[in-house]
């Protein structure tokens, strides 16, 4: 990883929420196909509307991204700096064609790096753009490419060590690795509640970001450099 420029990666999270809260929302064909999608989860004890309050916004068909935050590190005179910006919308297709343009204009040819991100984020960005009619941006674009071509990192995958039999969550690899995190008001686990009843796509937002910077400390970490100051961390409007 130390041969790596952290200055040639994007750090990236993103936040996703079912399509619509109420399952009754949905028309008939649609939720037949999130059951039989989801035929594994349901039962007698769990309806297809709660397997859909749980999995529908992790779910590319039937979900949507509502914010995506990135991070970039720079190294300065004064040490390494963190620059925090995010694309939050109502509207996917327009948070899409913006965060698509950020990564055509300024990251094709550069690395993105998430937490978990080769199962989740990577895949479900593309998957959305391609619903919206977005042609793949180029380092998105990973079909016919050899594996050492492709530009992804993933801090859970580097922490796997070639290990298939867990997954570890970025909170526990914050905890491990003695990296200060702020005590947050909400999970993951909140996000369609605070998106739909509290209609709070800043709060969301902020929780974005500060999942970003974990991010970014954790890979440090990993790379056995010292973490960024607060002071030196930035949020880009």
């Amino acid at each position: 990883m130390e041969s790596i420029n952290l200055e040639n990666i994007l750090f990236l999270d993103i936040e996703t929420v079912p399509q619509t809260y109420d399952y009754e929302a949905l028309d008939e064909e649609t939720k037949h196909l999130f059951e039989l999608k989801n035929r594994s989860y349901i039962n007698e004890d769990k309806s297809g509307e709660l397997v859909y309050k749980d999995r529908g916004g992790i779910q590319s068909e039937f979900g949507k991204i509502i914010c995506i935050s990135v991070g970039m590190v720079k190294q300065t005179t004064l040490g390494k700096t963190i620059r925090i910006k995010s694309f939050a919308h109502d509207d996917e297709l327009t948070l899409l064609t913006q965060f698509n343009r950020l990564l055509e204009d300024h990251y094709s040819e550069k690395i993105l790096c998430g937490h978990n991100a080769k199962e989740f984020d990577f895949p479900y960005l593309c998957r959305r753009m391609l619903i919206h009619g977005i042609r793949l941006p180029k380092v998105l674009d990973i079909s016919g490419k050899k594996p050492w071509e492709i530009k992804h990192l993933d801090t859970m995958e580097l922490w796997k060590f070639g290990d298939y039999k867990a997954y570890t969550s970025l909170a526990l690899l914050c905890h491990i690795f003695q990296i200060p995190t702020p005590k947050d008001d909400i999970s993951g686990a909140d996000v369609a509640r605070v998106y739909y009843e509290e209609q709070n796509l800043e709060r969301i937002t902020k929780y974005c970001e500060k999942d970003v910077v974990a991010l970014i400390q954790v890979y440090l970490r990993m790379r056995l450099e010292p973490l960024v100051e607060e002071a030196n961390i930035t949020y880009v409007p």
